[in-house]
């Protein structure tokens, strides 16, 4: 088989999808490897909620993995499409979605590729640590978004207390998380990412930290950005 040839300018990291297709079939385990995204699943909806309903509206979920966000997002009432460049994820997330009687329009594709009618709201969760080009993901998703809406983006700060903490402790000393899940390389600090926002024409109108306790398995929102941070931002043009 020939390799796939990307265009310059992808996004997409071989190396990244390939690690979560191996994932694929544990995604709906709330006890296996990505228990994690399940645990702060409610503060990740919870935070876009302070900022807008989501009843009603059209929602693009970039990067949805499993579902696990989109089908909160579906549950709470809104319309919901959501995208992974990783097939086998897709399959996953479009078969539990089918279970739970939810209507997701799961699609496979890169955000760059993605050609739709602009949404009320964007979010891209947990996926900007494993891409190629995070500033291109901003790019195209505000050309997808509407003016007024809202895009909702969370990752990891590249801080030495993120590296211990998401690399050193949740991988290989509590395993958390399956080992290199993570890229140090591929943090971004919350000025980097406001800035790359802020280029695209968006407004940040919000900064939060999220922290996690591994042994509760408890999440809560809060100041410190030192190690994951959510962030909203808007587009008033």
């Amino acid at each position: 088989m020939s390799e796939k040839i990307l265009p310059e300018k992808s996004t997409i990291d071989a190396r990244e999808l390939a690690k979560f297709a191996v994932l694929s079939q544990h995604w709906w385990d709330k006890d296996g490897e990505l228990k994690t995204l399940h645990d702060i699943n409610p503060q990740r909806l919870d935070y876009i909620k302070q900022f807008t309903p989501i009843s009603g509206k059209r929602v693009l979920d970039v990067g949805c993995g499993g579902g696990i966000l989109a089908e909160s997002l579906a549950n709470e009432g809104a319309q919901v499409t959501a995208i992974d460049a990783e097939s086998e994820v897709i399959v996953t997330a479009n078969s539990h979605a089918i279970g739970q009687q939810l209507q997701i329009d799961y699609q496979v594709s890169c955000i760059e590729d993605f050609i739709a009618e602009p949404f009320d709201v964007i979010t891209c969760m947990e996926m900007l640590e494993h891409v190629n080009h995070p500033d291109t993901v901003i790019e195209h998703c505000t050309r997808l978004l509407k003016p007024g809406g809202y895009l909702f983006l969370s990752t990891l700060n590249r801080s030495l207390k993120a590296y211990a903490g998401a690399i050193v402790a949740a991988e290989y000393l509590l395993k958390l998380l399956p080992r290199q899940t993570h890229d140090y390389a591929k943090f971004i600090k919350p000025s980097e990412l406001a800035t790359m926002a802020r280029t695209q024409g968006l407004e940040v109108v919000g900064l939060s930290g999220m922290a996690y306790n591994p042994f509760s398995r408890k999440a809560a929102l809060q100041e410190s950005v030192a190690v994951n941070y959510l962030m909203c931002c808007r587009k008033f043009i």
